[in-house]
């Protein structure tokens, strides 16, 4: 267990070199704090709820290095809060009540409300987040969750219900470089002092290494200024410093599913281009290949369909390369298949009709094979009927037993799967039309008949 940490440290004045630079330069203040304009600019509701101090139960969703704990940190401070934090990684349900309880014995001796800021807070499981949701409900504490999954899913929804979800943002390039440049230039926390040089295509570079997470900028500057020699940080160190750095991908998250769906509507849309763009970002990003290939084949049958069925033999294919050889090789083969399958015909017909026919098997309970359609290898089986009166196909006229009857008895004629006018289905659509109308003619014909 782990006991929460009080406001002793809310804004630490150690400026000491052996504490890491990201959390020197963390702001003091909201004109200090870089980013997120969309919710703290003026007038904006968050920015005018904390110029308020109108304190209210709230969680922090966007990526690593963004601002979550600093803001949170912030708006305790501008309310004369106490600011108690727990980490969900590693504190239990003994934590969380200690933390009410110091909130308890603050708000009786001095009147003053608690900030419980609860970091990773999708960690937690429902007992935890039950354990301190009535608190939230009566007062004793302001909650404030900071999290980097999807807060609809990981959250219960009495606690979605009593707090308001902020998302943060990504930071922009030029935004991580004026936080480097801030740390290089202060004296009092960042690097001022040691008199360091860096040129701005270097900065740059460094920026972009970050992947919008200013945790990262601040520890990569710290680590180049570490490398430096006489006060240069020059390309060569920079380099050095960014090498063997993957961009966020963050797999089984937010990230790494939104990045598969940007690949499959790249794909769906047919634009080759972004597609290999959203492909690139995920290997660059560490994502397994064979994922991404199992993926492409579901695009072929899904996007593509009988439009061009090469598409999925060339997604299998893509597939099989990648197992035979690896990486670098099959992933070359992957980007074949993107490619192709963004620029083939797209289909959904056989998806669209796939998904009608099993709501219909499960809607239509366990309805019996029509006897005439049933094999028959035993004597009793064909004394009972089975495959009496089938008609075979291949003895009929064009090779089709026009006005035979394929669905169960008592469940009407369906029709699922209706061809696009692209690609191949075009001829399918073409040879479906006259089937049907052999059909119809065979109807026709048997009424006749009847009628004679």
């Amino acid at each position: 267990m782990t006991p929460p940490t009080g406001e002793g440290d809310l804004f630490a004045v150690d400026n000491s070199p052996e504490r890491p630079l990201a959390d020197r330069m963390r702001p003091r203040t909201l004109d200090e704090f870089v980013g997120q304009d969309h919710i703290l600019a003026d007038g904006k509701p968050l920015r005018q709820a904390i110029e308020a101090d109108r304190l209210h139960s709230m969680i922090f969703w966007g990526p690593p290095g963004t601002g979550k704990t600093t803001l949170a940190r912030l708006i305790a401070r501008r309310s004369g809060a106490q600011f108690l934090s727990l980490s969900a990684v590693l504190a239990g349900v003994k934590d969380i009540r200690n933390a009410v309880e110091q909130a308890r014995a603050v708000k009786q001796a001095e009147g003053r409300p608690t900030v419980l800021f609860i970091d990773e807070v999708h960690r937690f499981n429902k007992a935890q987040q039950d354990a301190f949701l009535p608190h939230v409900e009566d007062g004793t504490v302001v909650f404030i969750g900071a999290t980097t999954e999807n807060p609809s899913f990981e959250l219960n929804n009495a606690l979605l219900s009593r707090a308001r979800v902020y998302v943060l943002k990504s930071l922009a390039g030029a935004q991580l470089e004026q936080i480097i440049q801030q740390a290089l230039e202060d004296e009092a926390r960042g690097l001022g002092s040691r008199g360091l040089r860096l040129d701005p295509a270097s900065r740059r570079l460094l920026a972009e290494a970050a992947d919008g997470d200013a945790r990262r900028a601040l520890n990569l500057i710290e680590i180049a200024a570490d490398l430096s020699e006489n006060g240069e940080i020059d390309g060569k160190v920079v380099e050095e410093v960014i090498a063997g750095g993957v961009r966020r991908f963050d797999k089984g998250g937010d990230a790494f599913y939104d990045q598969i769906s940007a690949l499959h509507k790249s794909v769906r849309g047919s634009s080759p281009d972004a597609a290999l763009y959203w492909l690139a970002r995920m290997l660059d990003g560490g994502c397994d290949p064979l994922y991404i290939a199992r993926r492409v084949v579901r695009m072929a049958s899904e996007d593509i369909g009988n439009a061009d069925p090469r598409g999925l033999a060339l997604a299998l294919n893509a597939w099989d390369v990648q197992q035979r050889l690896g990486s670098p090789e099959g992933e070359l083969a992957i980007a074949q298949a993107v490619v192709y399958l963004a620029c083939a015909p797209k289909s959904n017909a056989v998806y669209k009709a796939y998904k009608a026919a099993m709501a219909d098997a499960r809607a239509s309970g366990s309805l019996e094979v029509p006897v005439h359609l049933r094999n028959a290898p035993t004597r009793l089986m064909k004394e009972l009927g089975y495959g009496r009166a089938y008609r075979y196909a291949h003895d009929e006229p064009e090779g089709y037993a026009a006005g035979e009857r394929y669905f169960p008895e008592g469940m009407s004629e369906r029709r699922y799967y209706d061809p696009v006018e692209r690609g191949l289905e075009i001829r399918i659509r073409e040879k479906l039309d006259h089937l049907r109308g052999l059909d119809r003619r065979a109807g026709k014909d048997a009424d006749d008949k009847r009628g004679a």
